[in-house]
C-alpha cells in the first residue's frame, strides 16, 4: 500500500504502472472521479514559487470533490519558525494529506516520518517526482511503448534529472544524460536508478557531449540552468551551460520526429530557443496539462482510503 509519495524510486513496478493506468482513466473519464475525495482536505506547503504545482494540485482536489488549503512560506517557516516534526504533528489533526514544495529534501522526509497522514513531495532540491510521472505518462500517451524508447536529457544533473532517471528505470526505457563536467547527477541517485533498472532492462548513458546524448533520441529534454536558490550562480552557469542549449542544430541530431520536453518555466534563449519550444515537436504544454491528471491519480491512491 502506498503511504507517501516521496520518490519514484520508492514505487514498486506495480505501483508505477498502476498510477499511469489510473491517470489515463482519470483523463479519459473525469466525471467518474468527481466525488472520490469528498470531505478530504489537502494542506499545500510552499517554500518555492509555483504556477503548475499549485494550480494542478488545487484544481485536482476540487475536481475530485475535496478542498486544498494553500500555506505560503510566511505562514509556516518550516525548519526555521517551526520544525517539520511539529508541522506534521499539527497538520495530521486537521487535514487528510500534506503536499510540500520545499528546498531541503530532509523537510519532506521528516514531515512524512512525523505525520500519520500521507505526504506528497511536490519538489525538493533533490527530486521532482510528480513531474517525472507526468513526463512518462505523456511519453506513453504519445508513443505507447516505453521499453524501446530513448530519452535524452541535456543540461544540469538536477532534481528533474534525478527523477527522470528513476522513472526511466521503472519504465524500462533508455536515458542518456549530457551535463557539463562537475554538474552530473548525484552518484547515489545513479546507483539507485541502476538498481531499479535491473528489473526492467532500462539503461543509462552519461556523457559531457550533448551531441552524443541526443543521437537517435526519441525525445530531448532540458531544464533551466539555474534553479530556484541558485540565482547567485546564474551568470557563471550561463557561460558553462551555453554549449548545452537545445536548438534546431542539436535537435537535428535526434530522430527526425523527436519530441521536445521541458518541465517549465523555460528561460527562452538560454537552455532552449524559441524555434524549438514553439515547434510542432514540442510537447511542453501536454506535460504541464498531465501534471493535473497524474497528481489526481496520486491523490486518489493516497487519500481515497
Amino acid at each position: 500500500m502506498l503511504e507517501d509519495f516521496i520518490s519514484v524510486h520508492d514505487l514498486s513496478l506495480y505501483q508505477f504502472s498502476k498510477i499511469l493506468d489510473l491517470t489515463q482513466e482519470i483523463k479519459d473519464h473525469p466525471r467518474r472521479f468527481q466525488n472520490k475525495l469528498k470531505n478530504k482536505i489537502l494542506a499545500m506547503i510552499f517554500e518555492k514559487a509555483s504556477l503548475r504545482t499549485r494550480m494542478t494540485f488545487e484544481v485536482g482536489m476540487i475536481e475530485l470533490g475535496g478542498e486544498a488549503v494553500y500555506l505560503s512560506p510566511s505562514d509556516i517557516g518550516i525548519g526555521t519558525r517551526e520544525t517539520p516534526y511539529d508541522v506534521g504533528k499539527n497538520l495530521e489533526r486537521w487535514v487528510s494529506g500534506i503536499m510540500i514544495r520545499t528546498f531541503a529534501h530532509k523537510n519532506v522526509i521528516d514531515l512524512a516520518e512525523a505525520s500519520r497522514i500521507p505526504v506528497i513531495n511536490a519538489l525538493t532540491d533533490l527530486l521532482h517526482p510528480c513531474q517525472a510521472m507526468a513526463d512518462f505518462f505523456t511519453l506513453k500517451e504519445k508513443r505507447g511503448d516505453l521499453l524501446s524508447f530513448k530519452l535524452a536529457y541535456v543540461g544540469d544533473g538536477n532534481n528533474v534529472c534525478h527523477s527522470l532517471l528513476f522513472a526511466a528505470a521503472k519504465a524500462g526505457s533508455k536515458i542518456s544524460v549530457a551535463t557539463p563536467p562537475g554538474y552530473e547527477p548525484q552518484p547515489e541517485i545513479i546507483k539507485q536508478a541502476e538498481g531499479d533498472a535491473q528489473e526492467t532492462g532500462g539503461s543509462f548513458f552519461f556523457t559531457n557531449d550533448p551531441s552524443a546524448a541526443v543521437e537517435a533520441a526519441d525525445a530531448v529534454y532540458t531544464d533551466t540552468w539555474a534553479s530556484m536558490g541558485q540565482e547567485n550562480e546564474k551568470e557563471k552557469r550561463a557561460e558553462i551551460f551555453a554549449p548545452y542549449q537545445v536548438n534546431t542544430e542539436l535537435m537535428a541530431k535526434a530522430k527526425k520526429d523527436a519530441l521536445f520536453m521541458h518541465c517549465l518555466p523555460a528561460h527562452r534563449g538560454e537552455e532552449v530557443t524559441d524555434d524549438v519550444i514553439d515547434s510542432s515537436q514540442s510537447i511542453v504544454y501536454d506535460q504541464a496539462e498531465n501534471r493535473l491528471h497524474v497528481q489526481k491519480a496520486i491523490l486518489l491512491k493516497l487519500l481515497e482510503k
